[in-house]
């Protein structure tokens, strides 16, 4: 089986998924001119390619609106909190992504604590009139399920969820590039599947 198909295959299963859950959270429609922060440690970084091929430059070019790489390696939640404020007042998205908590995974944190860190993120950009999407991520481990947390919080606010697709790209080695981060090919597949979540939501147009 070819790369380029593999990637074919991937981006058709994340349209029907993705799809189906398009009579849940709804955004309203993102301006031509609106900035969108893509906020997150590692993952949104891009780790495991340049920063040219990290997921928000590649989103940048599909959805031709600005978006702003807000992502640090390594960072806790709650660090990533504490940052949130001073990107949200200087930048004023119109739009947060957040991908955040993986490093509390991976330290083994107390979650109900990730949990609260992720909800005042939340909270946070709704102060100033910005609409949220989480992006789930998975225990790093045999088995690459979403974290809970991330579902019940997109349940308990309303927000859109692209909950499956960071698990479906880690579980298949030919799209990461070591046992956490997605390769290009694999950056490329998450920007789509959120790109593909802001149609469904009513963020963007269907072209």
């Amino acid at each position: 089986m070819t790369r380029q198909f593999i990637l074919i295959l991937f981006v058709a299963m994340l349209a029907c998924s993705i799809s189906s859950c398009s009579d849940e959270a709804k955004l309203q429609p993102l301006a031509a001119d609106a900035t969108i922060l893509a906020f997150g440690d590692s993952l949104t970084y891009g780790t495991g390619t340049s920063r040219k091929n990290a997921y928000p430059s590649i989103l940048q070019g599909l959805i031709k609106r600005k978006v702003i790489n807000a992502g640090v390696p390594g960072e806790i939640s709650e660090k990533g909190l504490a940052r949130l404020p001073g990107l949200i007042t200087r930048h004023r998205p119109a739009l947060i992504i957040i991908c955040h908590g993986g490093n509390d995974i991976l330290k083994k944190l107390d979650l109900s604590k990730t949990k609260n860190n992720l909800q005042q993120m939340i909270d946070l950009a709704r102060q100033y009139n910005a609409q949220v999407v989480l992006v789930g991520v998975p225990e790093f481990g045999l088995f690459l399920n979403t974290v809970s947390l991330y579902d019940e919080l997109a349940a308990k606010n309303n927000v859109p969820i692209a909950d499956d697709i960071l698990a479906d790209i880690i579980g298949k080695n030919a799209l990461k590039s070591d046992y956490i981060h997605p390769n290009t090919q694999g950056y490329q597949l998450l920007a789509k599947g959120i790109e593909i979540l802001l149609i469904a939501s009513g963020a963007l147009p269907i072209e």
